[in-house]
């Protein structure tokens, strides 16, 4: 791990260039070993000490990494094994506020290639890409969210919300709400699905999201590419005790 470069985004994967998801990636694999087996090296650095006794929570960010890389057509070649447990234990601290995130990814992207979903000028632009997720965890919080940012101004309150949703995305969704939000994204795509997509569909969660993300990508549908749901719910899919095991598609986003 590089000191100047130790860090573990809370923002979802889908705001991330491509050099900057391979870093995390290749840095959450570094940070984990420090936890796990004591070393030394950068121990007391924020960034590890926020993560410790969150193993848990460390392994289901690799997972959400993992989806994303599936999602532009890379190969997770070093997989970290479920801590197991029904609780995942995040960190109760930030290094950076996400709202501040976002502001550091837009400088750093400046001129530069930048992620699957284009970061968010304003609240209802990153509501936006959260709706789905949101939507698969409470449908309520959902409605309720949805109403307010209708009301915002356009910056008003984007730091509190930014927050809000990661403090969302890291529940777990019911199998109910989890299948209620994909056959929502489904419907984006399901008139265009080939014999294929819609065989692939009916798989249980996993099949539908794989068919959703490979009818999205075939035909550049806008909403469901800036969607943080496309690459999150697929992990939520794979841990869903109605999925059912299907091969990866291999998609090819930038």
């Amino acid at each position: 791990m590089r000191h100047s470069n130790v860090r573990v985004w809370d923002l979802s994967p889908g705001y991330l260039s491509r050099q900057s998801l391979l870093g995390e990636h290749r840095e959450l694999h570094g940070l984990r070993s420090i936890l796990m087996h004591g070393k030394r090296g950068y121990a007391r650095h924020p960034e590890t000490l926020r993560w410790v006794g969150c193993l848990s929570g460390l392994e289901r960010r690799h997972d959400d990494l993992a989806a994303e890389m599936r999602l532009r057509g890379y190969v997770d070649r070093t997989p970290v094994p479920p801590a197991g447990g029904a609780t995942v234990q995040w960190p109760a601290s930030f290094i950076d506020a996400p709202s501040q995130q976002i502001a550091l990814l837009e400088a750093k992207y400046l001129g530069k290639s930048a992620g699957r979903i284009p970061l968010p000028s304003n609240a209802q632009e990153l509501w936006a890409h959260h709706k789905y997720s949101v939507m698969a965890r409470d449908p309520d919080l959902y409605r309720e969210i949805g109403r307010r940012v209708s009301r915002m101004r356009p910056r008003a309150g984007f730091s509190a919300l930014a927050t809000e949703l990661v403090m969302a995305l890291r529940e777990t969704p019911s199998a109910g709400r989890l299948a209620n939000a994909l056959d929502h994204m489904w419907g984006y795509v399901r008139d265009a699905a080939t014999d294929e997509e819609r065989q692939t569909a009916s798989r249980g969660a996993a099949g539908l999201i794989n068919a959703i993300q490979t009818a999205a990508v075939r035909c550049a549908e806008p909403y469901l590419l800036a969607s943080t749901a496309l690459a999150d719910l697929a992990v939520c899919a794979l841990n869903s005790p109605n999925r059912q095991i299907t091969k990866s598609p291999n998609h090819q986003i930038p």
